[in-house]
């Protein structure tokens, strides 16, 4: 997958395809066996030890679980400026003003930079980690299912602030979630996952309203709508999801496609472009 400088792209696809383990590759939190992770055309693989270790300042995650992601025995300031720390920007004076501006980034009171994590609402445990992420200037945010643990009025705060800090810092951001209706506030473009790989991708309303591949539609199928005349049921996908390490002959969703046809039992379908700005990997599309 590509995410040009100022996107905002989702990746959306079932628990267990791999798309908290692309992110952490993306960040060296893991190391991929194969594959690269490129930043402006230059490979992570091609870094010395130094090199990569400012190299990664230009890609920060925002964790899923804000509480596991701060140590409960530092103060909210700490957290915030332990990067600044690592990496020797500033003075010990500068890093803490840095700190203030963070806070403020995020909309977080500065009164709250000496408290500990557990004095903090879910919410604003979430702008912590956000602020934290900010703090090296990163030119890819990468958010975990950054609003699957808070209340529904305080998602919709978290997303706000995710995409006026990518507006104002012209930030590339990608997105993990599987609540379609947020991939659909906040992403350009998204792509879809099944078993490590991407199946489909394309502008997000596109994608969403006339899904292009079987597991697309079956993913779209599977989110509560409220109002159930709003568009056609789709019958959802029978049979179990593949092991990730023997996987089928052919396409890998053949078990469970409703469409499916012979040459897919056969041949693995690539990534091949498909109308308008799309690329889908399937011989035999919805749409």
């Amino acid at each position: 997958m590509t995410i040009g400088e100022g996107e905002s792209v989702a990746l959306v696809g079932e628990s267990g395809c791999g798309k908290t383990t692309l992110a952490r590759i993306a960040v060296r939190l893991e190391s991929a066996e194969t594959g690269d992770v490129l930043v402006d055309g230059i490979s992570r693989r091609d870094l010395s030890r130094g090199q990569l270790r400012l190299g990664t300042t230009e890609i920060q995650l925002i964790p899923q679980d804000a509480s596991a992601a701060l140590d409960p025995r530092m103060t909210i300031a700490v957290s915030i400026g332990e990067p600044l720390s690592i990496h020797r920007r500033g003075s010990k004076a500068e890093r803490e003003a840095r700190v203030l501006d963070l806070l403020d980034e995020v909309g977080l009171d500065r009164s709250l930079a000496d408290r500990f994590p557990h004095q903090l609402s879910g919410g604003q445990r979430q702008r912590v980690v956000i602020a934290r992420a900010l703090a090296l200037e990163p030119k890819l945010l990468i958010a975990d299912e950054p609003v699957s643990a808070l209340d529904v009025s305080v998602r919709a705060q978290i997303l706000n602030l995710l995409r006026e800090i990518r507006e104002r810092r012209s930030l590339a951001l990608l997105l993990i979630s599987h609540d379609l209706a947020v991939v659909r506030t906040i992403s350009e473009r998204i792509d879809v996952m099944y078993l490590g790989r991407i199946v489909e991708s394309g502008p997000t309303a596109a994608v969403i309203d006339q899904p292009a591949h079987p597991y697309t539609a079956a993913l779209v199928a599977a989110f509560p709508d409220p109002d159930p005349t709003t568009r056609e049921r789709r019958a959802a996908p029978e049979g179990e999801v593949p092991s990730p390490v023997d996987l089928p002959v052919g396409c890998a969703f053949a078990g469970r496609c409703l469409h499916v046809q012979e040459d897919c039992r056969a041949t693995d379908p690539h990534l091949s472009d498909h109308g308008v700005a799309r690329r889908v990997a399937c011989f035999h599309p919805l749409v």
